[in-house]
């Protein structure tokens, strides 16, 4: 009966030993005990997800206005004539990139090449996703003052609120990946309208960011 005891205890010893010896190198090691460090918020390119990138744009485009009256007052014009002009657009604006989703705010300034509009300028603010390895799917939001070549060197300004959409597409997302990294030039293409839909102004050209 001593000889039984004496092997079990022996054998409760053999098996209770490792487990003691895992809990005492859990209690020295604190690295065994520190929690996990949250992962960093990324972009879809896996680049840092927060961060702040001016840039700078040149667009092209035309816009045209309809024959209707509105809170901005321009005068009202034959529907057969409709206000309309091409356009050169210069915008000045930054990004605050949030993990996967941007805001950002912009100014701009246009100058009619010819047609209907001398020049207008604004300031908007823009929301969006960040898509792929460097490109944005927006929409935007602001207000712009717009003055008419039409009407004469006198012509007063007309101003309202604007509101738009548009996208932006990185080297890497048309093919031409190693050229200029997650930022540098993109393409950028947008369509905005100046009041409640008084206005159809799609514009295209070059963001490049730093």
């Amino acid at each position: 009966m001593r000889t039984l005891i004496t092997v079990a205890a022996a054998a409760a010893a053999f098996v209770a030993a490792p487990a003691f010896a895992q809990d005492a190198t859990y209690a020295q090691d604190p690295a065994a005990t520190a929690t996990e460090p949250a992962p960093a918020v990324e972009a879809p390119d896996g680049t840092s997800g927060i961060g702040f990138e001016p840039y700078v744009a040149i667009l092209g485009g035309w816009e045209q206005f309809d024959s209707e009256r509105t809170k901005a007052g321009i005068p009202l014009v034959p529907r057969d004539n409709k206000l309309n002009g091409s356009l050169v657009e210069g915008i000045l604006g930054f990004n605050v990139p949030l993990g996967p989703v941007f805001v950002g705010a912009e100014g701009s300034a246009s100058k009619g090449i010819s047609g209907d509009i001398d020049w207008d300028y604004g300031a908007a603010g823009r929301f969006g996703v960040r898509a792929g390895d460097s490109g944005l799917i927006y929409g935007k939001v602001g207000y712009r003052w717009v003055n008419f070549a039409a009407f004469g060197n006198d012509s007063r300004d007309y101003h309202e609120m604007t509101y738009g959409a548009g996208f932006e597409v990185g080297p890497k997302d048309i093919g031409l990946g190693g050229i200029t990294g997650n930022s540098g030039v993109r393409l950028r293409g947008e369509v905005s309208t100046f009041g409640s839909a008084h206005s159809f102004r799609p514009m295209l050209g070059l963001t490049t960011h730093f």
